[in-house]
């Protein structure tokens, strides 16, 4: 009898505890539940809305490779993936791959608005780095094709350091050349040299520096 008397005195400060602490424990409790409840809902909407954009790239792939394709059709498809679908990844494919059909069929203006979409999207630390340069480096060629030497320089200026590769190099050197820069654009160009591999990439860079050295003198 005894014992059980003992045993039961143990439990005598945990019930005190939860008695005292029981609304404190039952919201604890509820905001648990309530973040598994998130969590799970999160995961199953992320996961239809990957389906779905999935398919809608399939049939968007389907008619941007065709001989004459439905531009309306295209264009209405990458809003879709641009307003709907923007986190699943296929936007960044879409604008990617329209962008650079736009820029091949010399709409660079069209090219422009795209690969720039493609900068706002992936800019900042979480962004996706390899999209956020091909935009970047493409849109940068455009602008100094457009004349918009400054703007050019702005979207690729983080990359002209020297563990870049060559063609940012060689881009990087063509801005600063529209600028008038040259003994800055001729440093890009030597590092472009230096990283390019083929012999016909090395002898475009000597006649870019040799036409500055002649502006030069």
């Amino acid at each position: 009898m005894n014992d059980i008397y003992d045993n039961n005195m143990r439990f005598i400060p945990l019930l005190k505890f939860l008695d005292k602490h029981k609304y404190v424990l039952i919201a604890s409790v509820a905001t648990i539940l309530l973040l598994i409840s998130f969590f799970v809902v999160s995961n199953q909407i992320s996961k239809q809305k990957h389906n779905e954009a999935a398919s809608i790239y399939s049939k968007w792939l389907i008619e941007i490779s065709k001989d004459d394709p439905d531009l309306i059709e295209i264009d209405n498809m990458l809003s879709s993936f641009v307003n709907d679908y923007q986190d699943t990844g296929y936007a960044l494919i879409a604008l990617l791959t329209k962008a650079n059909l736009d820029a091949k069929n010399g709409n660079l203006d069209s090219a422009l608005v795209n690969f720039n979409k493609i900068i706002k999207f992936t800019d900042g630390y979480r962004g996706n780095k390899v999209f956020n340069k091909l935009a970047r480096v493409s849109s940068a060629r455009i602008n100094l094709s457009n004349g918009q030497v400054e703007e050019a320089l702005e979207k690729i200026q983080g990359y002209s350091s020297t563990d870049t590769n060559a063609y940012i190099h060689e881009l990087t050197g063509d801005i600063l050349a529209e600028q008038n820069k040259s003994e800055l654009a001729i440093k890009q160009y030597q590092l472009a040299s230096e990283k390019y591999s083929d012999q016909t990439s090395k002898s475009i860079i000597s006649m870019k520096i040799a036409n500055l050295d002649n502006g030069n003198e």
